[in-house]
């Protein structure tokens, strides 16, 4: 009797052994994917794709919660999979087979293009709070540990609101870890093929889920870094490289959509008086305000950076003159309304700003043209008495040149 049970029990140990291989083969493929890339978009469908995909953990539909810390809210970020029965046939024909990083980014691609599916429109519009009352997504963040609903009794855990939202049935969370933080929630479910998931599949996603916090992780520090290298550490504002950068980019949309840019170019009044009069610790704040100015009362879409020195820039995109016009003299009065409460310079002087403003295409056809005649446009303004806007015409050039 004990020699009948020996091949059965080496048959099942043989099992067991092929499914620990195929697991570790599995994080180790996965993890080097996400490893060879920094964007966190990309990262988040690399883990939600190796979710789902036949090759990966394959559950019907995976869905990614980040926490917000400061609202104190879990947010839908991205959700993969169907969410109708029509849906189910259809979706994963555009990711291949075999899990190499290149099927990833090619998939990722086509996802870019396409990114509202049903389900994902429905995750990206959830916000839950983080309180124990709100249901097994919080409760996932605030006691870091995964739940498993495989049975009606734990279905009532579930809040009803989200489970008709996600037409989730019998589902498992797990935890995003990194570290000693915790910084979202993964939800996988099989909700079409009624596939059972087992203790198996929840120890192997929760393994996963702590790779992939990492992954994100590492991804925030890097955009923290990149968006630190882009800014002008005083005033916050985008640095003169990345006005450079992005005046390229919003120049050439605009040639493309056939549209108009303007740009203004601001200079600050009086700025030397004011640092002989107050100290440049005081030039400095009196910096660090008006840029508060540029960027909490610019339109949304603007982009405010600091061209150097006193000197600053707005890219407005998709604007006519006449528009920038109006809303850099929007600007300027705000910044002359700040600084009159404060104690007047020799001759009661004030810092104000002038402004040149010039348009693509009616006054250049070239980035640099475009700069050299909002430029030419602010020293109009100053020469014409300061704190003033100046718009760019053809005709200052011959009045340059006489």
């Amino acid at each position: 009797m004990e020699k009948q049970n020996i091949p059965e029990n080496e048959r099942l140990m043989q099992g067991e052994i092929e499914r620990m291989e195929w697991e570790f083969s599995m994080l180790y493929e996965v993890s080097n994917a996400m490893r060879t890339t920094l964007n966190l978009d990309q990262i988040l469908y690399i883990i939600l794709t190796a979710l789902t995909a036949h090759e990966g953990l394959g559950f019907n539909r995976a869905m990614l919660f980040l926490v917000n810390q400061k609202e104190n809210v879990l947010e839908g970020v991205m959700g993969i999979g169907p969410h109708s029965a029509e849906e189910a046939g259809k979706i994963w024909q555009s990711i291949s087979s075999k899990m190499t990083l290149e099927d990833f980014i090619a998939a990722y691609d086509s996802f870019k293009k396409d990114p509202e599916s049903t389900l994902n429109s429905i995750v990206k519009g959830i916000k839950i709070p983080l309180r124990e009352d709100m249901g097994i997504l919080a409760l996932t963040i605030l006691e870091g540990m995964p739940f498993e609903i495989t049975t009606e009794e734990a279905k009532k855990m579930v809040d009803p609101e989200i489970k008709k939202t996600l037409n989730a049935e019998f589902f498992v969370t797990a935890p995003l870890r990194a570290k000693d933080k915790i910084l979202g929630a993964i939800l996988v479910d099989n909700v079409f093929n009624k596939k059972p998931i087992t203790k198996s599949d929840v120890r192997m996603l929760t393994m996963f889920a702590n790779h992939a916090g990492l992954a994100i992780e590492n991804s925030r520090l890097y955009e923290d870094m990149v968006y630190l290298s882009n800014i002008d550490y005083m005033t916050k504002l985008w640095n003169y490289g990345r006005f450079q950068q992005f005046l390229s980019l919003e120049l050439e949309k605009a040639k493309d959509d056939h549209s108009t840019l303007s740009l203004a170019i601001i200079d600050v009044d009086n700025f030397k008086l004011y640092n002989d009069t107050f100290g440049h610790l005081a030039g400095d704040e009196a910096l660090r305000q008006i840029s508060d100015i540029l960027q909490n009362h610019s339109r949304k879409g603007d982009l405010a950076a600091r061209y150097g020195g006193e000197e600053f820039a707005i890219i407005m995109p998709s604007t006519s003159k006449e528009s920038a016009r109006i809303s850099t003299e929007r600007l300027r009065s705000e910044i002359e309304r700040f600084f009159s409460s404060q104690r007047p310079m020799a001759n009661n002087k004030q810092l104000t700003i002038s402004a040149g403003i010039a348009t693509y295409p009616e006054d250049a056809a070239t980035k640099d043209e475009l700069i050299s005649r909002a430029d030419f446009a602010m020293y109009e303004a100053k020469r014409g008495g300061k704190n003033k806007i100046c718009t760019y015409w053809k005709a200052m050039d011959r009045n340059k040149d006489s």
